[in-house]
């Protein structure tokens, strides 16, 4: 079984930085080694000692680079890959406008095999390993992405996108069809290789309550799935919510009643929540994923990281293509900034934490990816904190290693990826 012993900083968090002081949250190894073999990780610690244990084991020296796991992106639209960055509108003119119309395309099984790699290729190159996307209403957008995903070997997690009113014809299908073709996809990708199918209906406004009924039966029946949704996104929204169901208490109250609450439950956004939302989102733990460059690009308003990241699973997500970056560091500089925004600026190790095991914990991976530690899979990213001169003058000057990586965080990119491995195997570098 061929093994690889990766050296340089490394950082392995012990602890949730938002349960503990952030400093004391991980260990950091000013010269330390990753062990892999056969797709995970084997052992980590000091470097020396693990080249002494480990003498035949061949060496990639990665130098000051910072090893972390691979970032995990909780929630995405890998068929909003071409609209990305698309100029000035707000959520329902944003869908209309943008998104349906490349939804649209997305019943051409080529295309859809184009985007995908083309998607998978761009997040890869950015260090991110895991994704959990939204396909389309076409069973074709799923099994591209998942076909993909499994010939990279990748942690992936996908569903068909689920919608019966309030979307163009072309994009629209039923209650029974959105159960079957779920069902059917289910059956044919979950828990195959490293891949996970997710139950999933787009949001209240575009399902009728007929439709929520039938996918809240298809997770009864597959409690082992996950299910994604969006909530409370914008405040036109949840008016819009309030008119289409008149008889709900709140926007949560549309899932909840439609068998679409659960601890395996991911809730995108969750900006606008009412108290007894955030109550029985807390009491169930569900997961909020939190998608910061799409709250501030589209115009949705702030997360209240303070007020939830200490009592339920929250997440971190690019939110692909209303989101205006394929970029985790660039997704985690966006958190940074809101939080300055909602008066609670998030250390670097809750940064960090939030792209790695905070979003794998959301995903119910956190058995798997997310840390570094023997057990786990060898997804890991490697990033050199001094990828160009204005980040490396600045990190100069740290006094320990969140001074250091912060400017990567801040303005890192893509050249700040020194290195990507996929269960055990190097993608990039």
């Amino acid at each position: 079984m061929s093994a690889t012993l990766l050296l340089g900083q490394t950082l392995a968090f012990t602890a949730d930085p938002f349960t503990v002081p952030p400093p004391e949250a991980a260990r950091h190894d000013t010269r330390g080694g990753v062990l892999i073999e056969g797709g995970r990780i084997a052992a980590t610690g000091e470097a020396d000692a693990l080249r002494r244990a480990h003498p035949e084991v061949p060496v990639t020296d990665l130098g000051q680079a910072l090893i972390l796991p691979g970032f995990v992106d909780a929630h995405a639209h890998y068929p909003q890959t071409g609209i990305i960055a698309s100029w000035g509108k707000r959520l329902i003119d944003w869908l209309n406008t943008y998104t349906f119309p490349e939804e649209s395309r997305f019943g051409d099984a080529a295309y859809a095999a184009e985007v995908a790699a083309r998607y998978l290729d761009l997040v890869t190159a950015h260090g991110t390993t895991t994704v959990c996307s939204y396909c389309t209403i076409h069973p074709e957008s799923v099994d591209a992405l998942m076909a993909e995903g499994q010939a990279r070997r990748m942690r992936l997690a996908a569903g068909k996108t689920c919608m019966d009113r309030n979307a163009p014809d072309s994009l629209r299908d039923t209650a029974q069809t959105a159960y079957d073709d779920s069902k059917r996809l289910l059956e044919r990708w979950h828990g195959q290789d490293r891949l996970s199918y997710v139950i999933t209906p787009r949001f209240s406004p575009t399902s009728t309550p007929e439709q929520l009924a039938a996918l809240g039966a298809l997770w009864a029946e597959h409690p082992d799935c996950l299910m994604q949704t969006h909530l409370s996104e914008q405040t036109d929204e949840c008016a819009w919510v309030a008119e289409l169901f008149p008889g709900a208490r709140d926007y949560l109250d549309t899932y909840e009643a439609h068998g679409l609450l659960g601890a395996r439950g991911l809730y995108g956004h969750a900006i606008h929540l009412t108290p007894r939302e955030r109550a029985r989102l807390a009491e169930v733990q569900a997961a909020l994923v939190h998608c910061p460059t799409s709250n501030t690009f589209i115009g949705s308003g702030l997360f209240d990281m303070a007020g939830l990241a200490p009592v339920l699973p929250v997440g971190l997500a690019t939110d692909t293509g209303g989101g205006s970056s394929f970029s985790m560091l660039r997704t985690m500089a966006a958190a940074y900034e809101v939080g300055q925004l909602a008066g609670t600026p998030l250390h670097p190790a809750q940064l960090l934490w939030l792209a790695t095991a905070g979003s794998a914990r959301a995903l119910h991976m956190g058995d798997r990816i997310g840390r570094l530690e023997a057990g786990m899979e060898a997804d890991l990213v490697a990033l050199d904190l001094a990828s160009t001169p204005g980040i490396a003058q600045r990190a100069g000057r740290a006094q320990d290693i969140w001074e250091a990586v912060f400017p990567t965080i801040m303005m890192g990119d893509d050249r700040a990826v020194a290195g990507v491995w996929i269960a055990g195997a190097r993608v990039k570098g």
